[in-house]
């Protein structure tokens, strides 16, 4: 297979997995609570896991003597892991708390800096990309906890679809170079 072959092979398979995402992002936002604790459930069996591999470093240091703070952090990532995963609900709204925080102190950051680049080319998209990420963290918290059952969900839903439409621009640009080089 020549280069321009694997090319174009990997530009039909950018395109079909931004396809994919496409859907998953569409449904994740026609459905988000169930989107919402997929995804609380799938944090917490990351952090189940990284609870567990923290004890086990801890019983290999000797959990009484050095090791004792690895222990702890351990257990704690542990219980918070499957917490997570046995009350996803409470997950939700927690992730949509942190999410609130996070977008209000993003978006102030990202106007400040707006203010700071003014001159620039540009400079007003990121005011406006501030002012919405200030009104969406906003939203999250005077909605709150209702919101952890829907803000999570569609989140992920908006990223997953901005990614598949992403790959397939990619995709398609990257088949079209391939065309033409042949």
């Amino acid at each position: 297979m020549s280069v321009i072959d694997g090319i174009k092979k990997n530009a039909k398979t950018a395109k079909w997995v931004g396809v994919l995402l496409i859907i998953a992002g569409f449904l994740a936002i026609i459905m988000p609570l169930a989107a919402g604790a997929a995804f609380a459930k799938m944090i917490g069996v990351l952090l189940a896991f990284g609870g567990v591999m923290q004890l086990l470093l801890a019983f290999r240091a000797g959990s009484f003597g050095p090791g004792l703070m690895v222990f702890v952090i351990g257990a704690l990532t542990l219980v918070a892991g499957l917490y997570m995963i046995a009350q996803p609900g409470v997950a939700l709204a927690t992730l949509a708390l942190f999410l609130a925080a996070y977008f209000i102190v993003t978006g102030i950051t990202e106007a400040v800096s707006a203010f700071q680049v003014k001159p620039v080319e540009g400079w007003g998209w990121l005011m406006f990309g501030g002012i919405v990420s200030v009104i969406l963290g906003i939203m999250i918290w005077r909605q709150w906890p209702l919101s952890g059952a829907w803000a999570v969900g569609v989140l992920v839903g908006i990223r997953m679809l901005m990614s598949g439409f992403e790959l397939m621009a990619i995709g398609g640009a990257a088949g079209d170079v391939a065309n033409a080089l042949d």
